[in-house]
């Protein structure tokens, strides 16, 4: 319901309202804006986010004059943040990156696992797949991971290159499917801004902030930095209430 119309539900307020001169004199409460560090803290810490919105408690008729009191208020519900362990995949037929993240309510996110599955250009695609298929596979079943993240493809040099992209998503998406593991996948930028707050981030940008958050020791191979990534953003966008 629009503000607009709530009011008029609520107050009774003839379709000439206006909010003109208004802002300044009915003190209209609204959540304040968050930057992107104090959501992280928030999203780290666990601590609900607050979410009511308060109508005026006066309101002005533009045309009438006519003052109408308010005392409705509309309480926005509160989101919880993502508990569980989430899989991230940076996928490629080469070099795949797989990295497992465990989010707990009130502590920041820890990094149980990661790697990059490797294999040489001798072997064959097929047997590129597979690979694939079993490192996945090997990462579900080492604990209860409750979603699987990956990272949208959005360009591509050429139909080769997206169908080798595409073949490599297959087989890791299989590996997901194959253990009933809900699959989510998000494009670059939304990685970005999750991660970094700029969409436009470079993957250094990416890799210094991934370590930061999960605060560790080593420097994360680049493929296993975009894994985590994803899985990150999952978390810190995913909706439930």
């Amino acid at each position: 319901m629009g503000w607009y119309h709530a009011m008029s539900w609520y107050g009774g307020l003839t379709p000439g309202f206006s909010f003109a001169g208004v802002r300044d004199s009915v003190g209209i409460s609204l959540m304040a804006r968050m930057n992107v560090r104090q959501m992280w803290a928030a999203k780290l810490a666990g601590r609900p986010m607050p979410a009511a919105v308060q109508l005026p408690p006066v309101a002005v008729d533009a045309i009438s004059g006519r003052r109408s009191r308010l005392t409705a208020q509309i309480t926005l519900p509160v989101r919880r943040p993502f508990t569980g362990t989430v899989l991230g995949i940076d996928p490629s037929l080469r070099g795949t990156g797989l990295a497992l993240i465990e989010f707990r309510a009130g502590r920041p996110p820890v990094l149980l696992r990661c790697t990059t599955i490797r294999v040489a250009p001798k072997h064959s695609m097929a047997a590129a797949l597979g690979e694939i298929h079993r490192g996945v596979t090997s990462f579900l079943e080492s604990v209860d991971v409750r979603h699987v993240a990956l990272e949208q493809t959005i360009y591509v040099q050429n139909v080769q290159t997206a169908q080798i992209l595409g073949a490599a998503r297959g087989a890791a998406i299989a590996a997901a499917a194959l253990k009933d593991r809900p699959v989510f996948e998000y494009p670059p930028l939304r990685v970005k801004q999750a991660v970094v707050g700029a969409g436009r981030a470079s993957k250094e940008q990416v890799a210094r902030t991934v370590m930061a958050l999960l605060g560790h020791g080593r420097v994360l191979a680049v493929d296993e930095a975009d894994a985590a990534g994803v899985a990150l953003c999952h978390a810190f966008t995913w909706q439930e209430y």
